[in-house]
């Protein structure tokens, strides 16, 4: 038995009454302790419903490991692995320094949602980026942050934009008037690696026109929606979303030319042409904030120059992570906070380093 690699598919091995390709169960179900699939996993094993219906997924090869290799080799869906990013992972050089790794902004934080984007920055901070920016949207905003005072905090006007190696936009954001102000002046530098999350999302869905900008990037985008908001950047309810996650999120990153990440049990991230199921994570990050922590790890590693593709492969890979070795660690899954994961991220990033080729 190994770990399980996705594929589409539409065979027996898998829990009678769940979707094959899907992971959506439509009536009655069976609800299984251990799948056990052969040759490779339906994605309806690994997302949505699949999870918890299928209880532990277990491949049995049966002495096809050469042909299945050559099939994952060009198949344009698999598992997220580390194989997937850490010849991409940035490394860490003694003749190095802060400039080395890059310049992140993290905007948002309207009022009462301060602590977003400094989740984000924290995040990114603990994800080896050289310098963070957090700028506020709120003009009540804290002037440094007790927890790290290594951020540079200021309003989002104050922040030089041509500046930085990558943006990420939406933690806190709010959708007034300033927040879309916001969102329009980081859509004018288009070349610049962005991450768009959270209201910068609920933006786009509600003014076409910031939408259509996004579409003419020539620079990185990555947008990482729940399916709440990938609804409605869709126009559509909730539920056609989560019918069929892998065709939900290759239409949106399709349509805006993005790596679209759809956040959920069993993550989709898909650029366009390839999508990937992550494998990774628990039920501990169903709380306030982990999709901020996802953001900023995200905008770490693309201002550190990985390409969108392996960078929100690395952060969503990583994130999960964090939130099983705090499990294993006797935190959660149930009152696992966001703030919790972040030294367990660090900590996972650390261990995916000295594997990463030199």
């Amino acid at each position: 038995m190994r770990m399980p690699k996705a594929r589409r598919c539409s065979r027996s091995d898998i829990p009678s009454g769940l979707g094959a390709a899907t992971g959506v169960a439509s009536g009655p179900v069976i609800r299984a302790n251990v799948t056990i699939a052969m040759l490779g996993a339906c994605p309806g094993l690994l997302t949505g419903e699949g999870r918890d219906i299928a209880g532990r997924v277990l491949v049995a090869t049966l002495g096809a490991d050469d042909a299945l290799s050559t099939a994952a080799s060009t198949s344009s869906l698999s598992t997220n692995t580390p194989s997937a990013f850490l010849a991409d992972l940035p490394q860490r050089h003694h003749a190095s320094h802060k400039g080395s790794y890059g310049s992140l902004a993290v905007l948002g934080g309207h009022d009462g949602m301060i602590g977003a984007p400094l989740l984000s920055a924290r995040a990114a901070l603990m994800n080896g980026v050289g310098r963070v920016y957090v700028g506020f949207v709120a003009q009540e905003a804290p002037a440094w942050d007790p927890v790290h005072p290594e951020l540079m905090l200021r309003h989002a006007e104050g922040i030089d934009l041509a500046a930085m190696q990558a943006v990420t936009i939406g933690p806190g954001l709010g959708t007034s008037a300033a927040s879309s102000a916001c969102l329009s002046r980081v859509l004018a530098w288009e070349h610049t690696p962005l991450v768009l999350d959270a209201d910068a999302l609920n933006l786009l869905a509600a003014e076409p026109a910031l939408a259509e900008r996004v579409r003419g990037r020539t620079g990185p985008t990555v947008l990482t929606p729940h399916p709440l908001e990938a609804a409605r950047l869709a126009g559509c309810d909730v539920q056609r979303i989560q019918s069929d996650r892998l065709t939900s999120a290759r239409t949106l990153a399709r349509y805006f030319g993005a790596t679209v990440v759809l956040k959920g049990s069993g993550s989709i991230i898909d650029n366009g042409s390839h999508a990937w199921v992550n494998t990774t994570g628990n039920a501990g990050l169903a709380t306030a904030g982990t999709g901020d922590v996802l953001t900023g790890m995200i905008g770490a590693m693309l201002a550190q120059g990985m390409p969108a593709a392996t960078a929100a492969l690395a952060g969503v890979w990583l994130h999960g992570r964090a939130a099983e070795r705090c499990l294993s660690e006797g935190t959660g899954p149930a009152g696992l906070t966001a703030s919790e994961l972040l030294p367990a991220m660090r900590a996972e990033l650390a261990a995916a380093l000295r594997r990463a080729p030199s």
